[in-house]
């Protein structure tokens, strides 16, 4: 049986509303303390969360079993939280959350100030030649 393509949220509220248990509330408590954090443009791109300052700077994505909170200059980041898996284009890297891991609030707020703070010291990661 093919997989079913899910219509992407229209919105990052809705977004949010198609979630449920423990990965709404992960979520929910993620798009707060980085709303807080910083003026950051926040939309829905590639059918997840996409947060933006002078380029896309990090990402929420809920899956079945995982939620995932990347950074795209995360393997810069790994100073302040070393669980950040580097992987993919740019200098990804993304914190693996499941049921039940820890994450303070404040390192959220620290990690989006400084991956902010990346992006307006170096520019977009997205137009910067590897």
């Amino acid at each position: 049986m093919p997989m079913q393509k899910l219509k992407p949220a229209e919105n990052p509220d809705a977004y949010v509303a198609s979630l449920s248990a423990w990965r709404r509330d992960y979520v929910e408590a993620l798009r707060a303390a980085v709303l807080a954090a910083g003026v950051l443009d926040e939309r829905i791109k590639w059918g997840h969360l996409v947060y933006f300052s002078n380029g896309p700077v990090l990402l929420i994505r809920a899956e079945e079993e995982r939620v995932l909170f990347g950074f795209w200059r995360g393997q810069r980041l790994r100073g302040i939280e070393p669980r950040l898996k580097p992987g993919g284009k740019y200098e990804m890297a993304t914190l693996v959350l499941v049921e039940g891991t820890p994450l303070e609030r404040s390192t959220v707020v620290e990690l989006v100030d400084a991956a902010v703070a990346l992006n307006a010291s170096l520019g977009d990661p997205t137009q910067i030649a590897s």
